[in-house]
């Protein structure tokens, strides 16, 4: 059975991540579980999210970098996102105010974090 569709085609805050996303070498998107999801081979960015029982629905999902995981988890805009957030993945809240700088840095570093070493070598 297939999943009910969860975003609107004309989001505008979908349209910038599918930006983002599609800029990177190889990548992909396809819809999963209802959602949008950008990946190469893996997936690397989700867009929309649950946390418990709150619908995130312009939020993304990412792999952060490790090192700095726990500094994002303490920051208020982020959240663990249920069925990834038990792997290490966590979710940024875009509804408000968006610094996309920040955004393109943190796909990106999903994207380095989950692509094929050719992939990765074209963005150096």
């Amino acid at each position: 059975m297939a999943h009910p569709q969860r975003f609107d085609e004309d989001d505008p805050v979908l349209a910038r991540v599918r930006e983002i996303c599609l800029a990177l070498p190889g990548a992909d998107i396809k819809v999963s579980h209802g959602r949008p999801a950008f990946f190469t081979t893996k997936i690397f960015t989700i867009y929309g999210a649950e946390a418990n029982t709150s619908e995130y629905d312009q939020s993304i999902v990412i792999k952060p970098d490790p090192d700095e995981a726990e500094a994002l988890t303490h920051d208020d805009r982020f959240f663990t996102p249920k069925y990834w957030g038990p792997t290490g993945w966590i979710a940024l809240d875009l509804a408000s105010a968006v610094d996309w700088g920040e955004v393109g840095e943190l796909v990106e570093v999903s994207f380095r974090l989950t692509a094929p070493k050719k992939l990765i070598a074209k963005l150096d």
